[in-house]
């Protein structure tokens, strides 16, 4: 058996996330098929991450497991011919060891999220990014982002479905930074909770829009409960944007 693994960009619109599911299509699911083109063979397609329906991706993570005889270039030519009507691109392929596996060899993910900050809506990046026409205070954001440094029980920014054994985490850097006219949440962590990134996001915003402080999104932390928080941002700004091995 070989074992590949696959660097993967794509554009989430469309398709229900990354894990295979019955009520549409998902990322995983396509590149099986395009596997099963290419080999013949059942082929099961692990990730990184979890990326919910319409989240995007620039640097994804997989690995698949291949009976055929084949080398690393072969498995990116074809995956790719066979993703060809998709919004799925792979990148890179390279032949590991039977030990990786890409998400449970993971020791960091880089997540991405885009804020189109101006009055007129967007056109080129439509399902791209989050519209936001009232202006944001980025450097209040950012401040009251490091207030969610380190670690930290967040229950208050977790899915209520959610299915992590434990609420805490240690979130190693946030930040929010103005560039090319959108503004960045960036966030960095080891692993992430179900809508973490988003809600983060959400509740953010209200502190650009001067509704919040940074003592009010600390409280928010402290509370421990999703509606302590503010509102879920939508999965289009968001981007998974690297993983660390």
């Amino acid at each position: 058996m070989n074992r590949f693994r696959i660097l993967i960009e794509y554009n989430g619109g469309g398709y229900v996330g990354w894990q295979r599911q019955n009520n549409g299509p998902s990322i995983q699911a396509a590149l099986e098929a395009a596997a099963h083109g290419f080999t013949g063979e059942e082929i099961l397609v692990q990730g990184a991450g979890r990326t919910d329906a319409g989240v995007h991706a620039l640097g994804q993570v997989a690995h698949l497991d291949i009976a055929r005889d084949t080398d690393a270039e072969t498995v990116l030519d074809a995956l790719n011919h066979f993703l060809r009507k998709e919004p799925i691109v792979v990148l890179s392929a390279e032949a590991v060891t039977e030990d990786f596996h890409a998400r449970f060899s993971a020791i960091g993910r880089h997540y991405r999220y885009r804020i189109l900050n101006r009055r007129p809506r967007p056109a080129i990046t439509r399902g791209q990014v989050w519209w936001e026409p009232v202006p944001l205070d980025v450097d209040a954001m950012h401040d009251a982002a490091q207030a969610l440094i380190g670690e930290h029980d967040f229950t208050s920014f977790r899915a209520t479905i959610c299915q992590a054994r434990s609420p805490v985490k240690t979130l190693d850097r946030l930040t929010v930074r103005h560039e090319g006219g959108e503004i960045l949440v960036e966030a960095s962590a080891r692993s992430f909770l179900h809508h973490q990134v988003r809600n983060i996001v959400g509740t953010l915003t209200l502190v650009g829009k001067g509704k919040w402080s940074r003592q009010d999104v600390a409280d928010a932390l402290a509370a421990r409960a999703r509606a302590a928080a503010g509102p879920t941002a939508p999965a289009e700004g968001l981007y998974l944007m690297k993983v660390d091995y």
